[in-house]
């Protein structure tokens, strides 16, 4: 499965371009990866023992570095992609509101899995992929592991509120403006 944009977006029958399909995939490994991480930090606060305990946070940064590689991947694909056509007929408004929230999630899957990978390093346990360790980002200390969960947490939280709204805005789309925008970004079946 390559992830090269094959074709150039073609109008879906309903005036909503098709997206790239690697940027397809990216967008849904990347969403899987992310609630992947947030079910197992959340399943971490909920068990006993620290054999599992600690095999579920190893999971949550190994979805958070994922998360990282795969932003990497976007922004390459998306950089190679140059401007997409709008999906749809949206307003100036909506462009630019969707242009800001599509910004902010791209900052923040940068930013959470860097706040994450240096609130390890500040704890003195350096980050794994797949039991590689990953370079320092940060030296040990206390006071900044404190302040970086503060920041991860609040990132988390932020990102959550974003895909939502998102999540919210593709439902719009499909169920109430009928416009076939959130058909764009499903996976298509080879021809």
């Amino acid at each position: 499965m390559g992830l090269k944009n094959e074709t150039p977006p073609r109008e879906n029958g309903e005036g909503a371009s098709t997206r790239p399909r690697g940027l397809v995939v990216l967008h849904w490994l990347t969403l899987f990866c992310v609630v992947s991480g947030v079910v197992l930090i959340l399943l971490r606060d909920e068990v006993a023992g620290r054999v599992m305990r600690q095999w579920l946070l190893d999971g949550h940064r190994h979805f958070g570095v994922l998360v990282l590689l795969l932003f990497v991947a976007r922004v390459a694909l998306r950089t190679r992609s140059g401007k997409l056509p709008a999906a749809g007929n949206p307003s100036r408004f909506t462009r630019i509101a969707a242009a800001l929230v599509h910004a902010a999630l791209y900052v923040l899957l940068l930013a959470l899995p860097l706040l994450g990978w240096a609130l390890n390093d500040a704890l003195g346990k350096p980050a794994h992929l797949l039991g590689v360790a990953l370079p320092t980002l940060v030296g040990a200390d206390e006071d900044l592991a404190d302040a970086l969960l503060a920041w991860h947490q609040d990132a988390a939280w932020l990102l959550l509120g974003l895909v939502l709204l998102h999540a919210a805005a593709a439902l719009w789309h499909h169920f109430v403006l009928r416009d076939g925008v959130l058909r764009t970004m499903l996976p298509k079946p080879r021809r």
